[in-house]
């Protein structure tokens, strides 16, 4: 184990975990009210994220990344959690968008796409969930119409991080309706360039106030047929694909918002007095603590060995599922044990542990409901 807390932690992925760490704890405490009320993060905070090698540090330097593998971006994540903040959508951006485009995207598509995004000059989202389609991908109803040189999408999506600031999105949309999972392709929207997209409300959400969450909406939107990514038909695969490293993603912050969560309480119940006393020296709050100081440990260790597997041979999609499911429940309680030793002040905003506790539940959501996780895993068995 580094004296990072993570045993992957070493090296220059260290140093590229001290540079993100300074600037997101800095930048973070600086502007995190201001995304709260805006509801999404500034271009520029992208843009200096951009300079400092922040963004798609994964990438191939050939496509203006980073060039490292995905610990480097690992480090950035695992950096940005321990900040308590939930607003900054570099997760979908470097950690999903970018790996798309890397694995399945032409030649051109990548150097025309990806050095933008490594500035921060071009924001990426990726369009999978609709109004009646959340973690059942095969339930899409958006669809992408091939006409000449052209597709011609029509539908509507929501819950989509980056969703109002992004210039690219990966919209996941049926070129052939009638052939199921199999006719789900990806295409790549400029919004720029589209004609008939639009952006409808940033989402008012129970936590993560800054994060641009927002509904999409694509009436007759001519794309250029190159925009496709991979070939038709072969979306949902590689959506399925991809997913295990983002489900690895959410595991990162789920361990990073435990100790955070662990860290604040610690130093609450030291400082606090009741009954004359510290809430520490009681037994109550010492137990409650060691056991989520345990669930914290055994989550950490249970991440870290997700995260070997995955940069030696691949996270296979059992595994992944456990990773999301376990950890981001586990975070949940943690943090639920946590804010009760806070008392009445657990309940106010003002305090970390408060925006900790509205922040988690999301987690247990997104990625896949932790529901559709366990059924993975037992499909396994």
């Amino acid at each position: 184990m580094s004296r990072y807390g993570r045993a992957w932690i070493t090296g220059d992925v260290a140093d590229l975990y001290d540079l993100a760490s300074d600037f997101l704890t800095r930048e973070v405490a600086a502007k995190a009210q201001m995304w709260a009320e805006q509801r999404h993060v500034d271009r520029e905070f992208w843009k200096q994220a951009g300079e400092l090698g922040l963004l798609c540090a994964s990438i191939p330097e050939e496509y203006g990344g980073g060039g490292g593998t995905f610990v480097h971006h690992a480090a950035i994540q695992w950096a940005y959690s321990q900040t308590g903040d939930r607003a900054w959508g570099n997760s979908v951006h470097s950690g999903i968008v970018a790996h798309y485009l890397l694995d399945y995207g032409t030649e051109q598509q990548r150097q025309r796409w990806l050095p933008g995004m490594a500035t921060g000059d071009l924001v990426a989202a990726i369009g999978m969930t609709e109004p009646s389609a959340g973690s059942d991908l095969k339930a899409i109803r958006t669809t992408a119409r091939r006409d000449g040189d052209d597709y011609v999408i029509n539908g509507s999506k929501t819950f989509i991080t980056n969703g109002s600031s992004a210039d690219l999105i990966v919209v996941a949309a049926k070129t052939d309706p009638d052939a199921g999972a199999k006719g789900i392709s990806l295409i790549v929207v400029e919004t720029g360039k589209a004609d008939g997209f639009s952006v409808g409300r940033v989402l008012s959400k129970v936590g993560q106030h800054g994060a641009d969450t927002s509904e999409l909406f694509f009436d007759d939107v001519r794309v250029p047929a190159d925009n496709l990514l991979g070939g038709e038909g072969t979306g949902f695969s590689m959506m399925m694909s991809q997913l295990p490293q983002e489900r690895l993603i959410i595991g990162i912050t789920a361990v990073g918002a435990m100790e955070l969560a662990l860290e604040v309480t610690r130093q609450h119940v030291k400082d606090r007095e009741a009954f004359g006393q510290r809430l520490i020296d009681m037994q109550n709050t010492r137990f409650e603590l060691a056991e989520a100081a345990t669930l914290t440990k055994v989550a950490g260790v249970f991440l870290d060995d997700c995260m070997a597997t995955h940069l030696h041979e691949g996270l296979d999609t059992p595994t992944a599922a456990m990773c999301k499911w376990w950890l981001t429940d586990v975070q949940c309680q943690v943090i639920d044990q946590c804010l009760q030793l806070f008392g009445g002040y657990g309940y106010m905003t003002e305090y970390p542990i408060a925006r900790l506790y509205a922040d988690a539940r999301a987690q247990r959501i997104y990625g896949g409901a932790n529901e559709i996780q366990k059924e993975l895993i037992a499909r396994s068995l």
